[in-house]
């Protein structure tokens, strides 16, 4: 069971609940959910399911999708709505989508002076049309294909926060346009789970509309 939450949050809302960054808006999502994983599972990486898309807002308030295989408790400040995502949701072939994304690249295996293999850094990719490419030939591994004359790049950020004392810098690129489903059980993994990178950080969740 899935279920789609909405997070309305007023001015004075962002303001009681320190609202400053992504780093804090992680946190006011997830104190919104029970924690169900052990250290271990943090460790491994176990999905947290849950997903999030800051819809942004304006100088009155702010609004929050969210996503999870649970559902939300009750937030102290501001306006919580909660659907059940019909299973049937799943069942079509092609769909309208938006996602905010965090596209990056592995560079090619490198050496270490002792002339063992490394994995290259993971950079970020920047240029629209790169991004574009980049998402069209990925896709197929999240069970869909991305139509290329309808796929459009939108807004480019860079985030950086502050966690556990580490500087972290995430760049986030926001994505729409109309996919067909080539595989149901990867899209529907990649709907429940999210695609790509910065997952815990409000990129990956496929918002999408049947066709």
């Amino acid at each position: 069971m899935m279920i789609a939450s909405v997070l309305h949050l007023k001015r004075a809302d962002v303001k009681a609940l320190k609202i400053t960054d992504a780093y804090s808006l992680h946190r006011i999502v997830y104190d919104l959910f029970d924690d169900i994983r052990s250290d271990q599972d943090k460790q491994k990486s176990v999905s947290s399911g849950i997903l999030y898309a800051d819809k942004g807002g304006d100088f009155y308030g702010r609004k929050i999708l969210m996503l999870s295989n649970r559902a939300p408790n009750m937030p102290e400040h501001g306006e919580l709505l909660v659907k059940k995502i019909a299973a049937s949701f799943l069942d079509h072939s092609h769909y309208r989508f938006e996602v905010v994304i965090n596209p990056t690249k592995r560079e090619k295996l490198q050496r270490d002076g002792l002339g063992k293999k490394v994995s290259g850094k993971v950079i970020a990719i920047r240029e629209r049309d790169q991004i574009a490419q980049w998402f069209i030939d990925k896709a197929p591994q999240w069970g869909f294909e991305a139509s290329p004359a309808h796929l459009e790049v939108g807004t480019i950020t860079v985030k950086r926060f502050v966690k556990n004392g580490q500087v972290i810098t995430q760049g986030q690129a926001s994505l729409l346009g109309r996919l067909t489903v080539t595989d149901p059980e990867k899209f529907i993994r990649s709907f429940q789970q999210g695609i790509g990178r910065g997952r815990a950080f409000g990129c990956g969740l496929l918002q999408i509309v049947p066709l």
